[in-house]
């Protein structure tokens, strides 16, 4: 038995050895990348800039020196460290004039202040509409699997359509006599503001404006103005006009409320009405809309950064970590006069997750299955390097095994508990949590599934197409101060700092929490990595049918 006893020891202290060698996330590593990424150096990261160009090269270097290797574009027959993402670039030129009218009454919109115009995205060089009719369209939604439209056959062509944001659940709950349509609070895609203008340009309209609220939007004023006044981007369209309405933008809700009262109406009643599928559109008598600007527009050529670890035992095989490297560039000053807003968090975290994972996996064993490190531009113009990468995938989705996404991790210290956005149901999800427990830490559910936050990641678009995807959140039950602590980091980043310049690197985050939560992550990815197991959509899944559909290619 002694010798058996020793025997044992001396196989297992190398084992152990070895584990404690065992490359592991480093918060060193992760300050320096969040510090870089975030400096004003980098400029805001904004695509098609001197920022773009700065960051690009940083993740290449980066990856490069982790070990990985180039996974992207295949030029001469070798991968290239990049795959070009073809962009159009729309910005506004000079000032906006735009008013309405209410009979002899005259409302200013100062660009900014009561309302948020994005240029174009039309390719045109001008937007000029004169004394467009009005009217409101409820929450803008056409959805006959759920028997709900609130146009109900109102021609829109040549009008300005204003909606309200989310849902039509968001306030009446899934319990009302005419509500429960669209799940509860948590918002659908009908919900999402790029639905509606999409459905707009569907039907015609001249324009279209998301009346804003911050509880519903789940985002204030600022980040509104903030996210729309700057250059906007666009996968490019053979006919734009089809995605896209002439005008796209955002109105103050008191500037709302102001001209529904000068039309006779009352904003908040037609709101409740908006909350039944019995409402119909209403036209605001006497009101119009006019607006005068122009655009610059031209194609230019963004770029995703892709490695890789090419799989030892099945290669054809990709595991996907995500994470968008882009943020909102130099735009509009803050009071204090800041104009670059450096994206600390959003999402340089991601990035030096990513850039971390990379390094651990690619000084570790080989795993059987290949891991893909695609940093995707432009997400914060409609997710779409991600959109781009998903249409024109460099590796089959059919074969891909997961998507795990990165995008803003919380550095305010360890958690006992962690979330995804959205309340999807996948076994990627059933597998993290198995991954939690081992090291005590429990899942909790999306606080704020009403937010939209699972159309807003780059998970998203893998998604749609049927790809198992999760976009990871840290937890709010904190270590220290419980779950009123962890509420408050998070509403005093969103109000403060969310898509705003204050969004700096700070010396006294506590990384020790997102260190774990990257582990957390890894540890997934690894075992997926070397599995054979192929994660599915939860039965009732929107994406299951998708993913089944091409069951046959993996084997």
């Amino acid at each position: 038995m002694k010798r058996l006893l020793l025997a044992t020891a001396l196989i297992a202290a190398p084992m152990l050895a070895h584990a404690a060698d065992a490359p592991k996330i480093d918060p060193a590593n992760l300050a320096a990348h969040i510090k870089t990424l975030s400096s004003d150096a980098f400029e805001g990261r904004g695509p098609a800039t001197a920022g773009e160009t700065k960051t690009v090269a940083y993740i290449v270097e980066q990856m490069q020196a982790a070990g990985l290797e180039p996974g992207g574009d295949l030029k001469d027959g070798k991968r290239a460290w990049t795959q070009d993402v073809p962009l159009g670039m729309f910005e506004i030129k000079g000032p906006v004039s735009a008013h309405m009218m209410v009979g002899d009454s005259h409302i200013m919109l100062n660009q900014g202040e009561q309302i948020s115009i994005r240029a174009a995205m039309t390719n045109v060089d001008k937007v000029s509409i004169q004394n467009a009719p009005i009217v409101f369209a409820g929450y803008g939604v056409k959805a006959p699997e759920r028997n709900w439209d609130d146009f109900k056959g109102l021609d829109v062509k040549g009008k300005i359509v204003v909606v309200l944001i989310n849902d039509p659940d968001f306030e009446t709950g899934p319990d009302t006599k005419n509500g429960g349509d669209f799940g509860g609070k948590a918002m659908t895609y009908y919900g999402r503001w790029t639905y509606k203008y999409e459905e707009a340009a569907r039907l015609g309209a001249a324009g279209l404006l998301v009346v804003h609220e911050t509880a519903p939007a789940s985002y204030g004023w600022a980040t509104v103005k903030n996210s729309n006044t700057n250059t906007m981007f666009d996968i490019v369209r053979k006919d734009p006009a089809q995605s896209h309405p002439p005008l796209e933008g955002w109105i103050q809700r008191d500037t709302a409320v102001d001209l529904f009262k000068k039309a006779g109406l009352d904003f908040d009643a037609l709101k409740k009405q908006a909350q039944s599928r019995d409402f119909k559109p209403v036209e605001l008598k006497g009101a119009t809309f006019s607006a005068d600007y122009a655009i610059d527009y031209k194609t230019i050529v963004s770029k995703n950064v892709v490695g890789k670890l090419t799989g030892a035992k099945r290669p054809d095989e990709t595991v996907f970590f995500t994470g968008h490297w882009d943020h909102l560039g130099v735009g509009q000053p803050d009071a204090k006069g800041d104009t670059i807003y450096n994206g600390a968090v959003d999402n340089a975290t991601g990035i030096a997750a990513m850039l971390e994972m990379g390094r651990v996996f690619a000084k570790g064993p080989r795993p059987d299955r290949s891991l893909v490190f695609l940093a995707v531009t432009a997400e914060e113009k409609g997710l779409l390097g991600s959109e781009y990468y998903a249409a024109n995938p460099l590796y089959p989705l059919a074969k891909t095994v997961g998507v795990l996404n990165t995008d803003a991790l919380d550095p305010a210290g360890p958690a006992r508990d962690f979330t995804i956005s959205g309340n999807a149901k996948l076994g990627l999800l059933d597998e993290l949590i198995a991954h939690g427990k081992k090291v005590g830490r429990t899942y909790t559910p999306d606080p704020a599934t009403e937010a939209g936050y699972f159309y807003r990641s780059d998970h998203f678009p893998f998604a749609k197409r049927g790809v198992p995807a999760i976009s990871f959140g840290s937890g709010e039950d904190l270590v220290e101060g419980g779950v009123a602590a962890g509420k408050a980091f998070a509403d005093a980043y969103r109000v403060n700092a969310y898509h705003q310049p204050a969004d700096e690197w700070n010396a006294s985050w506590r990384l020790d929490g997102m260190t774990a939560d990257i582990s957390l992550i890894q540890g997934l990815g690894a075992d997926l990595a070397n599995s054979t197991r192929w994660p599915e959509w939860g039965e009732g899944s929107e994406f299951k049918g998708t993913r089944d559909a091409t069951k046959a290619e993996r084997k």
